[in-house]
């Protein structure tokens, strides 16, 4: 039976576009605004991830950071990260969600249990930042028994020995990392040589799912639309931080961005 993350990609492939990705952090503003930015942004995103909030989350950038930051002092905790989860496919089941965040709540709550919440919340796939390939060969093997996705990641650094390694060890989906640098970096390289080295990666195994994330703005999503998917997030962090700012309500705010986003890869 495929996954709802393949059917995704089979449809994306047909109508010749890019699975577009969105990424928000669990709590962000509140428990409840968290849940109804999901619902909102699910109409127009095909895929949506899930940040679990941490407080030193090392790959991500300011936008995010302080995502997880206002997450925290809400009170947000894994549990709570679930019953969203579980709340959201409730209404979506074939909607994909993935949860992202850092192993080291994963390995104080233990890996079954963690795993054995993902599958009760309906989850379709993970991405552990700080959890590479092979140190993550065991937990991966315990993602795919539960039938959860485990994501791979590949960066600008990794040697094809070691790409070919990766791509033969994933699952539904693979994530490139498109710069040296943090969640929500200025785009450091050309969207030119982003798909450069995007098509090196794809030439080792076409059939395999490959989206790219870091540094995907309005401006540069459309430029890098021959991709398998693009992934939007520290754009969509940014947005909540203003609109709270201006007492704005980030839900309505997020969805026409989200839709507009949808537009430019169509």
């Amino acid at each position: 039976m495929k996954s709802n993350i393949s059917l995704v990609f089979e449809n994306c492939k047909k109508e010749k576009r890019p699975a577009l990705i969105t990424y928000t952090v669990a709590g962000d503003n509140s428990r409840n605004n968290s849940l109804k930015i999901l619902n909102a942004i699910s109409k127009y995103a095909d895929i949506c991830e899930l940040g679990f909030a941490h407080n030193c989350p090392i790959a991500d950038g300011s936008q995010i950071q302080n995502s997880s930051y206002r997450a925290l002092r809400n009170g947000i905790t894994l549990k709570d990260t679930f019953n969203i989860v579980k709340k959201f496919k409730k209404d979506k089941p074939n909607k994909p969600l993935i949860l992202m965040g850092y192993y080291n709540l994963i390995f104080q709550m233990g890996e079954n249990i963690f795993l054995k919440n993902c599958k009760r919340a309906g989850v379709d796939g993970l991405i552990i930042v700080d959890l590479p390939w092979p140190e993550n060969k065991n937990f991966a093997n315990k993602c795919r028994k539960k039938s959860i996705n485990f994501i791979q990641l590949i960066s600008p650094t990794t040697t094809k020995d070691r790409m070919k390694n990766i791509i033969k060890d994933s699952h539904d989906m693979i994530y490139y990392i498109s710069m040296l640098s943090t969640t929500g970096g200025r785009l450091k390289v050309s969207p030119k040589k982003i798909l450069q080295n995007y098509n090196t990666i794809k030439r080792i195994n076409p059939k395999k799912n490959l989206v790219i994330g870091f540094g995907i703005t309005e401006k540069t999503i459309s430029s890098l639309k021959s991709a398998n998917g693009l992934v939007v997030g520290s754009m969509l962090c940014k947005i909540i931080a203003k609109s709270l700012k201006m007492r704005q309500n980030p839900v309505t705010k997020l969805a026409k961005v989200v839709y507009s986003l949808k537009n430019k890869i169509l």
